[in-house]
């Protein structure tokens, strides 16, 4: 393994000086690493796979996010938004993903300076240096990045640049629905009757729900607030059945913690629990699942619960299992990632969730985010794999240290402090918010 020098910034020939860093993905952490470049002087182009920004965080905006607005804008995105008139919501209030979007994202992705580096509607498929795959070493530091991208259309092309930020999220990668982490046996013939997580309840997807029994996998977060709006749908559509399967003999991720400093994450436990002991949820608890099948209309789980083989039968199943980063386009990138997470190797111990909940993650930057690939660093919620304490803050104070890295501020990246409120407990909520 090459090992890269820390304690200096990188050097960079004039070619490379004079080609932008690439960020993948237009969400949250991505549109903070553009601000902090931009304020830097640092020539930046953003490739999104989404119609615009923000697209992930637009298919959960009906939820609202447990931290409120203070912890959920990024320093630098501030700086350059109340240049142009901007103020910020009610600090104290936590938004929806809508309102997050709207009043924040959106406005931070128009500014000019954001607006004409972005591109959206490009899918970046692959990453390599250029001239060279990853077994090539002599030169490679001077290699420009070569980013394969792919647009609707089909349209296949390539962009430069002198580092990439990879702040693509885990959205569009989901934990399977069994136990062992494999493809659950069986999907291709139940995939319609399976959904991805946290889908509009009460909303564009109520009559998909209503009238139907619907079992939530699942004991983190993202679960908690799809049982209580089918609890919440079931007072006022008759038949509508509620079950909550976990793999665990208790679900202590959605906890009601009275040392949950986030209060609009513990009284979402609270409600959780309430509903459980009210018979409005059934709770069905130590269920391992390996396969499903289908039985006309209707989805058949079977899997292992306290030794035996059962069956579950239910109308719907919703997947809230958690992410899982897709590290395919980065086949040809130098990694070194943690074996049980997936993060990389420094962070890994910081964040393991055997250990660590979201308030016990120690602030950390460039260091931890290093790969044996000069100039390239994953960040937010992919940076933490599949450990699920991620929070917005956290991410915003990744950028921070990786951009004044990559400015040659090696002063600046070193020098790490974030303070995070006080969490309970905590699991994978929304694939690029994490446990916000």
């Amino acid at each position: 393994m090459t090992l890269l020098d820390l304690t200096a910034p990188p050097s960079r020939s004039d070619r490379l000086t004079a080609l932008p860093v690439a960020i993948v993905g237009a969400g949250p952490v991505g549109l903070a690493a553009a601000a902090h470049l931009v304020e830097r002087g640092i020539d930046v182009v953003i490739l999104e796979a989404g119609p615009d920004a923000a697209s992930s965080v637009r298919a959960w905006g009906h939820t609202r996010l447990f931290s409120p607005w203070r912890h959920v804008v990024d320093p630098a995105a501030v700086r350059l938004l109340e240049a142009a008139g901007w103020t910020l919501p009610d600090a104290d209030r936590a938004p929806t993903g809508a309102e997050l979007v709207e009043s924040y994202l959106l406005p931070l992705a128009r500014l000019e300076a954001i607006a004409s580096r972005l591109r959206t509607g490009i899918r970046v498929t692959d990453i390599s240096r250029e001239g060279m795959d990853r077994t090539r070493t002599r030169g490679r530091a001077a290699a420009a990045f070569v980013l394969r991208t792919q647009t609707a259309d089909g349209a296949i092309g390539e962009v430069t640049a002198r580092a990439v930020i990879d702040a693509s999220g885990t959205w569009h990668s989901p934990n399977p629905l069994t136990s062992s982490g494999l493809e659950l046996l069986g999907l291709a013939d139940v995939a319609d009757l399976v959904t991805a997580p946290l889908p509009d309840v009460l909303g564009r997807d109520r009559a998909r729900f209503a009238g139907r029994h619907t079992t939530v996998v699942g004991a983190g977060h993202s679960a908690a607030n799809t049982l209580l709006a089918l609890v919440e749908l079931s007072r006022s559509e008759p038949g509508t059945r509620v079950t909550w399967m976990i793999r665990n003999a208790s679900a202590v991720r959605v906890s009601s913690s009275p040392e949950d400093e986030l209060s609009d994450r513990a009284k979402l436990g609270g409600r959780v629990e309430q509903a459980v002991a009210a018979g409005e949820v059934d709770l069905v608890d130590g269920f391992e699942i390996i396969r499903a099948r289908r039985d006309g209309d209707r989805v058949v789980v079977v899997g292992s619960r306290r030794g035996e083989m059962v069956e579950h039968p239910t109308d719907l199943v919703v997947n809230a299992t958690g992410f899982r980063p897709d590290l395919s386009m980065l086949r040809e990138i130098r990694l070194d990632l943690d074996e049980i997470v997936e993060a990389p190797r420094r962070l890994a111990p910081l964040i393991d969730p055997n250990v660590h909940t979201c308030g016990t993650v120690e602030p950390h930057g460039f260091r931890e985010l290093t790969h044996p690939e000069p100039g390239f660093f994953v960040v937010g919620m992919k940076s933490y794999g599949r450990a699920p304490t991620f929070l917005l803050a956290t991410g915003y104070e990744q950028v921070r240290s990786v951009t004044a890295w990559l400015s040659g501020d090696v002063a600046s990246a070193s020098t790490v402090a974030l303070t995070l409120p006080a969490t309970g407990v905590c699991s994978t909520d929304i694939g690029g918010a994490g446990c916000c």
